[in-house]
This record gives structure tokens, C-alpha cells and sequence, in this order.
């Protein structure tokens, strides 16, 4: 194996590890429909930021990057429509 895919596993596992972080939040909020205790300037913050990263990853044409953020960005958007449905 070459260490340029060694390097691509690595960002899979980071990605992923990270990425399924949100999934726990996301699922609560859908389950409650409640999202006080989420702030809505970290929620645009942090959407932004992954979408950033998610263009990154497509310029740099790396898998694990446009993968992981793409992940992120999802349950991001998700998140950030139901603070403001139901913050």
C-alpha cells in the first residue's frame, strides 16, 4: 500500500469518527422537535465553515475530505433548518 492511500484511510477515520459526532444532536432534535439549547451563530458558523471544507476537498480532489464533509454538511443543513423551525 502506498502512502498516499495510507494518508486517505487515515482522513476516512477521522472523517467519520467526527462527522457521525452531529448524528447523535441531529436525531434528538428531529425526535423533540426542540432546539433551544442549540446556538444559531454556531449552527451558520459552523455550516459555512464545513461547506468551505467541502469545497476544499473538491479543489484538492480528495475522497475522505468531499466524504467526510459532505457527511458533516448534511446533518449540518439539518440541524440549522430545525433551529430555525423550532428554535
Amino acid at each position: 500500500m502506498n502512502m498516499t492511500m495510507e494518508i486517505e484511510y487515515l482522513g476516512y477515520a477521522a472523517g467519520l469518527l467526527t462527522s457521525f459526532g452531529l448524528l447523535p444532536q441531529a436525531y434528538r432534535m428531529i425526535r423533540t422537535r426542540q432546539a433551544r439549547d442549540v446556538s444559531l451563530s454556531w449552527a451558520i458558523a459552523t455550516t459555512i465553515g464545513v461547506s468551505l471544507w467541502f469545497c476544499y476537498g473538491l479543489v484538492k480532489q480528495s475522497p475522505s475530505i468531499i466524504t467526510a464533509n459532505g457527511i458533516t454538511l448534511l446533518q449540518l443543513c439539518i440541524i440549522l433548518a430545525l433551529k430555525i423551525r423550532h428554535g
